[in-house]
């Protein structure tokens, strides 16, 4: 991994300073993987020390759920606001193109992976918390009796975060297209809706 590092730079107010850090991790997540979300690689990357990012931080766990924290609102917003236009055309396509690019393309997925699998039992709980948020919310502005959002999220969400990790890989060994698992997403949603 190469880390082209900043020139050391004047002081930031601790808020530029977090979203500066959070901006770099997120490149490095999407760029090479979340084991390179370390604090020190972020801190290379944005010309601050070590120490600075352990300040803001705490440790290199808390800057990762940080991390997913904002991710996981920055994506709920713009779910909420595709929801919100499929309902209207009937198409759940950018819905599913969403989720997927989510987990997969933005690393949502591969990161939260990597803090569970790193032994950080509550990494998932800003991501959880959001999508939680954000079905009920769609919940209550529903018009549509009986449509069952919260069993759609869950299958959407792990349809998602399976085909993140593993999509590529199993869609070959099994002759699928690399797309099949959003076309087969797009239709249980339409299916859902019928």
């Amino acid at each position: 991994m190469s880390v082209t590092p900043l020139p050391i730079r004047r002081r930031l107010p601790p808020g530029e300073s977090r979203e500066a850090a959070l901006d770099a991790a997120r490149d490095l997540l999407v760029e090479v993987g979340p084991q390179a979300v370390t604090l020190k690689a972020v801190a290379a990357r944005i010309g601050r020390t070590h120490a600075n990012l352990l300040h803001h931080f705490g440790s290199a766990d808390e800057l990762q759920k940080a991390l997913i924290a904002r991710m996981a609102a920055s994506i709920t917003g713009t779910i909420r606001d595709a929801v919100i236009r499929s309902r209207e055309a009937h198409d759940p396509a950018e819905v599913v193109d969403l989720t997927f690019d989510a987990f997969g393309k933005n690393g949502a997925g591969a990161l939260a992976s990597w803090m569970i699998l790193s032994g950080n039992e509550n990494a998932l709980d800003p991501i959880l918390t959001a999508i939680h948020d954000l079905v009920d919310e769609l919940v209550e502005s529903h018009d549509t009796p009986g449509l069952p959002i919260h069993e759609e999220t869950l299958q959407l969400v792990l349809m998602a975060l399976g085909d993140a990790l593993l999509g590529g890989p199993l869609a070959r060994a099994l002759g699928v297209p690399r797309e099949r698992v959003r076309a087969l997403a797009r239709e249980m949603l339409l299916v859902g809706r019928g």
